[in-house]
């Protein structure tokens, strides 16, 4: 794109000078085409804008629009979504936090107060002061021999091949920048995750990469010696995720450069498909001692799972073998079925998976029916771009955060769509040089970090007024809702919630009791 437009001006150049030297009245072309050249001369050296440095010129009519009234950013954007936009309230905060604009909006509240769905939170008549930067929490279990201090902010997996080596790049030192913790993906471990220096979580998928051998299947000594770099401080293996649980991720082929190949241990400019299944178990009782045997080999570091929750009976099954062999892992990812993701069937994008609130809550439940919730840390996952965003998260379970799409924001994303083309506008989620090297490290690093250290105090600022010193005080009944016009109930009146040990002493909830009775230890299908 960038020598297209090289190419153009010469052109352009060349005809209007040819132009003006033959005809007299185009000779007012000439004054015309010296001021558009040389706005676009400064859009392709300027490092700020990655739309007006990838198209210059053209790029400026994105940035006019917005700047006249962002409503019609927003329709350009929703009319061409998946249904599952940001929405205007969304993209308007992360851009403002990440380039550390303006704060606050005009004339009060910006929502209809009577409107079904409306949330809010009781403030206090005698606020606290909360001080960000304790808002971390520690992973780790009893066994634990590396336990890690965690944010309560973290960037969500984005694999190096989905996004550009740049977009990586400015993630991790955002993070680095920021001490917050940088999910891999499941796309393996690149030199871009490692050469910033930020706290990384090494998520393992299904395809095994960067641990897998010639078949594909898990590679015990590959893994190891990944796992024990310094970098590294959490490993998470992933069962599903929550943009198409249940189908294997997709890379298509033009995303897989000789680089991306030799990462994963796959050929070049084939499409990757990553199966739907792990070959390294077949079962609940498997499972628990394969998360063993990731704590063991990577030397202690906590170990978590992550999956979009789908069958009750599934999780309860893994459950009563953590129980039974006495072996837990260090966290669970619970990931909503809102999740993003740049390629999936439209069926599995807006019809499969439980929502995050929905998931949370459940997850909580059984964790707390089976007297284990105290055991590992819950991390949730489901389109957080706000401090009140995670603060529904965490009242209703959660210890931590994690946001993919709005990171991506910070980047500079604009929605465009386009993640699963290869040529992402942007320079996000391309591996084409020239669109790549419009995104700028050192600028999207700043923007990262300063998006995570905006929306950590906004969090600090609601706890404050809510008169709570830490997060860990949250309950559901603190965030309220509105259920119809005349009628308002809190998230404890709206879920329900179950008493801790109920499971283990044969009081089972009626919800739940088909549930725990078709969990079964040697298989995920249990008793159907």
């Amino acid at each position: 794109m960038r020598q297209q437009f090289l190419i153009f001006s010469f052109l352009a150049t060349m005809f209007l000078l040819v132009a003006t030297y033959f005809i007299r009245g185009f000779g007012y072309g000439f004054f015309v085409l010296i001021p558009i050249l040389l706005f676009g001369f400064y859009d392709y050296i300027q490092k700020r804008h990655a739309i007006r440095r990838n198209f210059p010129i053209l790029g400026r009519f994105r940035y006019l629009l917005e700047s006249i009234r962002p409503e019609i950013q927003q329709y350009f954007i929703e009319s061409n979504s998946d249904g599952r936009p940001f929405s205007r309230e969304q993209r308007t905060t992360v851009y403002q936090r990440s380039k550390k604009q303006l704060d606050s909006l005009p004339f009060g509240t910006q929502k209809d107060v009577y409107e079904v769905g409306y949330e809010w939170v009781k403030h206090s008549i005698k606020p606290t002061h909360v001080n960000p930067e304790l808002l971390r929490v520690t992973i780790g279990g009893e066994n634990c021999k590396q336990p890690y201090s965690a944010s309560l902010f973290n960037i969500a997996a984005m694999s190096f091949g989905s996004l550009s080596k740049n977009a990586v790049l400015s993630l991790n030192g955002g993070a680095q920048k920021g001490n917050f913790a940088h999910n891999t993906g499941e796309g393996g471990v690149s030199p871009y995750h490692l050469q910033p220096g930020g706290d990384l979580i090494w998520q393992i998928g299904t395809g095994y990469f960067g641990c897998r051998n010639s078949e594909g299947n898990f590679d015990p000594g590959k893994f190891k010696e990944q796992a024990n770099h310094e970098n590294i401080k959490m490993i998470e293996l992933k069962l599903s995720q929550g943009a198409k649980p249940g189908h294997g991720g997709i890379l298509p082929g033009e995303k897989v450069t000789p680089e991306i190949a030799e990462i994963r241990g796959v050929t070049p400019y084939e499409t990757v498909f990553s199966p739907p299944y792990h070959t390294a178990f077949s079962n609940p009782l498997e499972l628990v001692d394969f998360i063993k045997q990731l704590q063991e080999l990577s030397g202690g570091k906590p170990v978590g799972i992550k999956f979009c929750l789908g069958k009750f009976h599934e999780f309860i099954s893994i459950c009563k073998a953590m129980v039974q062999k006495n072996i837990f892992p260090d966290y669970i990812c619970v990931d909503g079925g809102e999740g993003g993701t740049g390629a999936a069937p439209l069926e599995f994008s807006n019809h499969i998976g439980a929502p995050v609130l929905d998931s949370l809550l459940i997850v909580n439940n059984i964790l707390k029916g089976f007297g284990i919730r105290n055991k590992l840390k819950i991390i949730a996952a489901g389109k957080v771009s706000s401090g009140f965003g995670m603060l529904k998260l965490l009242s209703l379970g959660a210890d931590v955060v994690y946001s993919a799409r709005a990171m991506m924001m910070a980047l500079g994303c604009i929605q465009a769509l386009r993640c699963n083309s290869n040529i992402c506008p942007a320079g996000v989620a391309t591996q084409d040089p020239h669109l790549n090297v419009g995104l700028v490290v050192k600028d999207k690093t700043l923007r990262v970090k300063q998006f995570h250290e905006e929306t950590i105090e906004s969090l600090a600022h609601i706890l404050g007024a809510m008169g709570l010193v830490t997060a860990n005080e949250l309950r559901p009944w603190h965030i309220m809702r509105r259920v119809s016009s005349y009628e308002v109930k809190n998230y404890q009146e709206l879920f329900e919630s179950i008493p801790e040990g109920c499971f283990l002493e044969n009081k089972i909830p009626e919800k739940y009791e088909n549930a725990f009775n078709a969990a079964h230890l040697n298989s995920f299908r249990g008793y159907e």
